[in-house]
């Protein structure tokens, strides 16, 4: 596998009181991650915090000098969702501010994870086992995981629980919470009406990639896709998101994920139909090509298939196969 490209940490201020500050992330494919400093008075709310680990605080520090303020100038941490990249700073941030730390209630899928990563490795690997994954690949994850980076500098439980009805306060006016799960079953976006900006978070990127954080709800690519209904009537001029540039034109980019969505569904009906009741991952063999599969395409498109095929199952479309195991699946 390829290894993660070192990004700088750099800033780039979008208009008059927001800054894009771009921080490095450790995944392949996936080199950096965005967050936004917004000006309140003389001090700053910080959406969403970059990952956790050695070095990383540092890093921020290091982004938003360039936009003339630090850390220590932070009065509300604001998450757009609870995994790594968007709040593996909070607790660090809180602790060495003060400042409170708003997030979704729904925000605990990241506990395990970071409170018992050897339980939560054993679960990841249960699925894959059950999902067909050939005992090798299995062995090899294992090995790989046994000591993974730590990108969560610790479990902080938001002050306030980041609901409709909530507003975030900045120097740009009053920004609105809508709750929009199915990637994480803790994401929201925060719209500001006058200025006709959406922070997006990783529910619409500069890159369309769909990804579903599976085993937490039982339908997160149906919700996902209500949640688009939910931002689509939102007067939106600039799309401020979790990973990639802003951009404009979010209309297009809500279709072009609807097609995406809709083109995964109907390749997994077709691999329903071609295979006899094929496993989940013989479906990403499918999809990807055996000879483009490694760990890393692997993992992130099983998530993905399982998601599809729990839809399609509350679409009455699939359902599992009684009594197999590895878990086996029929149109």
């Amino acid at each position: 596998m390829a290894e993660a490209t070192v990004v700088k940490p750099r800033t780039e201020r979008i208009q008059p009181g927001v800054w894009r500050l771009k921080l490095p992330c450790p995944w392949p494919g996936v080199p950096h991650g965005n967050a936004w400093a917004l000006q309140r008075g003389a001090g700053l709310v910080l959406v969403d915090t970059g990952v956790g680990g050695r070095g990383r605080l540092r890093m921020l520090d290091i982004a938003l000098a360039q936009s003339g303020f630090g850390v220590e100038d932070i009065e509300l941490v604001v998450c757009t969702h609870a995994h790594s990249d968007h709040y593996g700073l909070a607790a660090s941030i809180c602790e060495q501010t003060g400042c409170e730390l708003w997030m979704h209630p729904k925000w605990e899928h990241i506990r395990q994870q970071v409170d018992d990563p050897d339980a939560a490795l054993e679960a990841r690997l249960e699925v894959g086992r059950m999902s067909g994954v050939p005992d090798r690949a299995l062995d090899r994850y294992r090995e790989r995981q046994s000591k993974p980076e730590e990108l969560v500098d610790g479990i902080r439980a938001p002050d306030r629980e980041l609901l409709p009805g909530v507003e975030v306060e900045s120097d740009l006016g009053t920004w609105q919470v809508y709750e929009t799960p199915g990637h994480a079953p803790s994401h929201v976006c925060l719209h500001q009406p006058e200025r006709k900006l959406l922070f997006s978070g990783d529910h619409l990127m500069g890159r369309s990639v769909l990804f579903f954080d599976y085993g937490h709800t039982p339908d997160p690519f149906g919700e996902f896709l209500t949640s688009l209904d939910v931002i689509e009537p939102l007067d939106v001029d600039l799309c401020l998101p979790g990973h990639g540039k802003p951009f404009r034109e979010p209309a297009a980019k809500i279709a072009d994920v609807r097609a995406q969505a809709q083109g995964l569904l109907d390749r997994i009906r077709t691999g329903l139909v071609a295979a006899e009741e094929p496993t989940a991952y013989e479906l990403v063999e499918a999809i990807v090509g055996r000879e483009n599969l490694n760990a890393g395409t692997a993992g992130f498109m099983l998530q993905i298939v399982l998601a599809c095929l729990d839809h399609l199952a509350a679409l009455d479309e699939a359902h599992p196969v009684p009594g197999s195991d590895p878990q086996r699946w029929r149109a």
